[in-house]
């Protein structure tokens, strides 16, 4: 059955994120700053030369839904698959108060708060050296992002990104690795979950095939698979 998420870069950005997007009726992406992501009305056969006014050349930016043949003038850097998958646990299994009070016991030089754009260069360095997806300086107007500090330096993250109807996009979600092992993902993400579902909205996240690691991760904390579903680093080689 047809829902927002069969088609989510496109159905977000002319949703809740239009005024985060340019474009046209043809082709749309998060304006600069923000996710380079890009969206299309047929996803599987999307109308690449409608974007190219938006795109600068060698600007690299994700597009997802499709794996056809790629014109003279595009260049494809990455093309790979991610998964899919939506909430569907429990928020009965979520215990916000008991993890916190957990959480001060073993590392109380952590604290967590909600990051400001004071704080877009910490988030764009993290995401680089961590690489949980497209994430650019204005990446955390785009929703709630809360970030776990030791001192001034961020050291894990996660937030949201894409939103269409009642679905809410758990994103951004990465750790220092100098503070991993510490539970700190799952404990920012289970705030994100919790804020989305209080709100009446079904979390969902991508998290790319290969990373077996996060996936498990994200089934034991009670997403389940969607789909898998192709995925595109590209850019214009020339205009």
């Amino acid at each position: 059955m047809p829902t927002p998420l069969n088609n989510i870069f496109w159905n977000s950005l002319n949703g809740a994120h239009a005024h985060f997007s340019s474009g046209n009726e043809e082709a749309k992406r998060y304006s600069k700053g923000f996710s380079p992501i890009v969206g299309f009305p047929q996803i599987d056969s999307p109308n690449l030369t409608a974007l190219k006014p938006f795109v600068d050349v060698d600007e690299q930016f994700y597009c997802g839904g499709w794996t056809g043949h790629v014109a003279e003038e595009w260049q494809l850097h990455a093309d790979a698959s991610m998964f899919r998958m939506v909430w569907t646990g429990a928020i009965a299994n979520i215990d916000i108060e008991s993890d916190s009070k957990l959480h001060q016991q073993r590392f109380p030089e952590l604290y967590l708060r909600q990051l400001q754009s004071s704080d877009a260069q910490q988030a764009v360095d993290l995401a680089k050296l961590t690489n949980p997806g497209p994430f650019g300086m204005r990446t955390i107007e785009l929703g709630e992002y809360l970030g776990y500090f030791d001192n001034d330096r961020l050291v894990a993250m996660s937030g949201e990104r894409m939103q269409a109807a009642q679905f809410h996009e758990v994103s951004g979600v990465c750790t220092h690795p100098d503070y991993q092992g510490k539970g700190l993902a799952r404990r920012l993400m289970n705030r994100i979950i919790s804020h989305q579902l209080a709100r009446g909205e079904i979390p969902f996240l991508h998290v790319m095939s290969h990373n077996h690691s996060a996936h498990d991760l994200y089934l034991r904390m009670g997403f389940t698979d969607d789909c898998e579903t192709p995925v595109r680093v590209m850019s214009l080689k020339f205009r």
